[in-house]
């Protein structure tokens, strides 16, 4: 089978103010802005072979995450990578951001937490590395 899809390139992300949203991605996540459109906006790490995150100006109410019918536990869709889990769980603390409770492994010290960005996305982050990564 030919190898046509290599990677993931965007992540498309519903906000209902680019001017509200933008300085929270900047700030928290640490992306710099590719472009700002009227109603859309690219984001970019600059790191080659991470995702862009693609925000869209909207009305609709539905935010990103989902609940696993199987334990009732809410889930993002997205998550970003710290070295620094602890720190970065502070950090979003002393801002005011929401973040849930920090879940680490006791034995490997691997683990996340959610929280989320001003228009109720649901975000993770982890200090877990997959292979490739």
């Amino acid at each position: 089978m030919p190898e046509f899809i290599t990677h993931v390139a965007t992540i498309e992300i519903p906000v209902s103010s680019l001017d509200k949203a933008i300085p929270f991605y900047k700030e928290v996540i640490g992306v710099e802005v590719e472009f700002k459109g009227e109603r859309n906006a690219m984001l970019t790490f600059r790191k080659k072979g991470v995702p862009t995150i693609f925000m869209v100006e909207t009305e609709e109410i539905d935010r990103i995450s989902f609940r696993n019918t199987n334990n009732d536990v809410e889930h993002s869709i997205i998550d970003f990578y710290t070295a620094d889990l602890k720190g970065f769980h502070e950090w979003l603390n002393t801002r005011g951001i929401e973040a849930g409770p920090l879940n680490v492994h006791p034995e490997n010290g691997s683990g996340g937490f959610g929280f989320r960005d001003p228009d109720g996305n649901l975000l993770s982050a982890t200090n877990v590395l997959h292979k490739g990564q």
